[in-house]
């Protein structure tokens, strides 16, 4: 399993820094197969569900505030074998902050996944 701060990411980090740009809270998950590098720009294989608006938090992993952290469900409009999932600063297209592709997670219509991305400045 891999996670990465994505290049996209990186410049939406320093964009938000100075005051600009669009906070990524938008969940949504892929179907493909492949591991997350830093030059990823999109999922592997999007499924067809609508991103979701997140909700975003300051955690403290290390020391006082040191994470940023985006908790949402997407739930499954079909069959589907999920691999991966990502965090986008729009609801569509927008920019890919950060990428993760894990074990294949099968689901039933209607079945859902609540995804907890958490990227530690350390």
């Amino acid at each position: 399993m891999a996670q990465v701060v994505t290049n996209a990411g990186r410049s939406i980090i320093t964009n938000r820094i100075r005051g600009l740009g669009t906070e990524p809270l938008y969940v949504a998950w892929g179907t493909g197969a492949g591991t997350a590098a830093v030059t990823d720009t999109t999922l592997f294989t999007e499924s067809a569900e609508a991103r979701t608006a997140g909700t975003s938090s300051q955690q403290t992993t290390s020391v006082t505030n040191d994470t940023y952290q985006v908790v949402g469900t997407v739930t499954a409009t079909a069959v589907r074998a999920i691999t991966n999932a990502g965090l986008f600063d729009a609801s569509t297209a927008g920019n890919l902050f950060v990428k993760s592709d894990f074990s294949t997670v099968n689901l039933a219509l209607n079945d859902a996944i609540t995804f907890t991305f958490k990227v530690q400045f350390s």
